[in-house]
């Protein structure tokens, strides 16, 4: 009996996770799967209200990773959600958090990029084309502190 509860327990488990990585589109939304790039790649594409591409984006705990978002529109966005996360807050958003985004992912998930045109410009029903880079970006380096052994600065030199 134990063992059949571990199986349905385990089993509901593993559809929640599979639920939560599969977003929910709006009507006219097209989605393309991308995989991690080792170089950088660009997305082009026309955004307009009900018809334009999404894109699915793992990423792996570790990576680091810069997107970036540029049109020529005042009305044209990006916003990034996570899959995993349940709650439907993007995590980055280009109409309040500027045109890029950096970031060391912390757990590996999946990202959804979704370009967007405001409902609430004044022409509406036009679109704008948009372009986005994604960056894997090298491993920052860490600071280091500094030890009583280092030689003195040449500007600045002990007093002893």
């Amino acid at each position: 009996m134990k063992r059949l509860a571990a199986t349905v327990a385990f089993c509901a488990l593993m559809a929640s996770v599979s639920f939560a990585q599969q977003p929910e589109l709006q009507p006219g939304e097209r989605l393309e799967k991308l995989q991690f790039p080792a170089a950088t790649m660009e997305l082009k594409g026309w955004t307009k209200f009900g018809n334009g591409r999404v894109y699915t984006l793992p990423v792996k705990a570790g990576q680091h990773v810069k997107v970036s978002f540029a049109t020529k529109s005042k009305f044209a966005f990006l916003s990034i959600f996570d899959l995993a996360m349940p709650d439907e807050e993007a995590i980055f958003g280009t109409d309040e958090d500027g045109s890029s985004y950096t970031i060391t992912v912390k757990d590996s998930t999946t990202w959804l990029l979704r370009p967007y045109y405001s409902k609430v410009s004044p022409r509406r029903g036009l679109g704008a084309p948009y372009s986005i880079l994604v960056e894997p970006q090298a491993t920052a380096p860490q600071p280091t502190a500094p030890t009583e052994e280092q030689s003195p600065s040449p500007l600045f030199p002990s007093r002893q």
